[in-house]
């Protein structure tokens, strides 16, 4: 965090911080679903969004091998997030454009993950 004067050693992974400002674009994108997409979509989509850089940060406290499993997760996370994006565009809770925008959003994170975790591997076959 910019503004804090006590730093983790996570906050400087780029694909942490491009994770954090996704979750930020899904939460104000879901401010305007439904009232009745509360407690569903919304929710899904801001969990799984959230998820990504949370699974990150926690990772990066482990071992190799426990970081790699977390980004694994992380992954998985970020596929639920182009389901429920276009869940939400098919659903016309936003726009064609806002949803091209989340899925560029997320190949970028999916490659970073990929990058990672492919790096991640070949430290741990090296051991």
């Amino acid at each position: 965090m910019k503004n804090s004067k006590y730093h983790f050693k996570f906050e400087d992974l780029k694909i942490y911080q491009k994770a954090m400002e996704f979750g930020e674009v899904v939460h104000k994108q879901t401010k305007c679903f439904p009232k009745e997409e509360q407690f569903g979509l919304t929710s899904q989509l801001r969990r799984a969004s959230d998820s990504i850089a949370l699974n990150i940060a926690e990772g990066s406290a482990g071992t190799d091998k426990q970081f790699h499993n977390y980004l694994g997760n992380a992954y998985h996370s970020l596929h639920e997030c182009v389901s429920c994006s276009t869940k939400a565009f098919q659903r016309n809770y936003i726009s064609q454009e806002i949803n091209e925008a989340n899925r560029e959003y997320l190949v970028e994170l999916a490659k970073m993950i990929s990058s990672l975790r492919a790096s991640i591997s070949k430290r741990i076959r090296n051991k």
